[in-house]
């Protein structure tokens, strides 16, 4: 299954702390950089699109635990656990400027419109 979640400017730093527990290694950490999309509010969204298994939306909801390869106590487990709090996997298409929203779809751009973002520029 594919998931396209879509990460509020104001959650970006947890989400990522939260992407790094839920995926394999440090650079996790860069799940949602570019705030790119906007919502009809103005407000900015860095957004992931990526395949999943059942198990990953099972552990997305689950307890956290700090991930094997973090022996050097990388990650920040409240702010993973903040991020996780704020999850929400919709079954509609709609985002929430105070939630990471989570939905299923095929086609990410399509999944992106849907929930009402459009793609904006970044300056760099």
């Amino acid at each position: 299954m594919r998931i396209t979640i879509a990460c509020p400017a104001t959650l970006r730093s947890d989400a990522n702390q939260l992407a790094m527990v839920l995926g394999y290694r440090p650079d996790d950490a860069e799940t949602y950089v570019a705030l790119n999309w906007q919502d009809a509010g103005g407000n900015l969204y860095a957004c992931a699109s990526l395949t999943v298994s059942d198990a990953f939306t099972t552990a997305a909801q689950s307890g956290l635990q700090r991930p094997s390869w973090d022996t050097d106590s990388h990650v920040n487990m409240d702010a993973a656990r903040r991020a996780q709090a704020a999850l929400v996997f919709s079954l509609t298409p709609v985002t929430m400027p105070d939630k990471l929203t989570a939905c299923a779809g095929d086609d990410a751009l399509a999944t992106l419109a849907a929930v009402g973002l459009t793609q904006v520029e970044v300056d760099i």
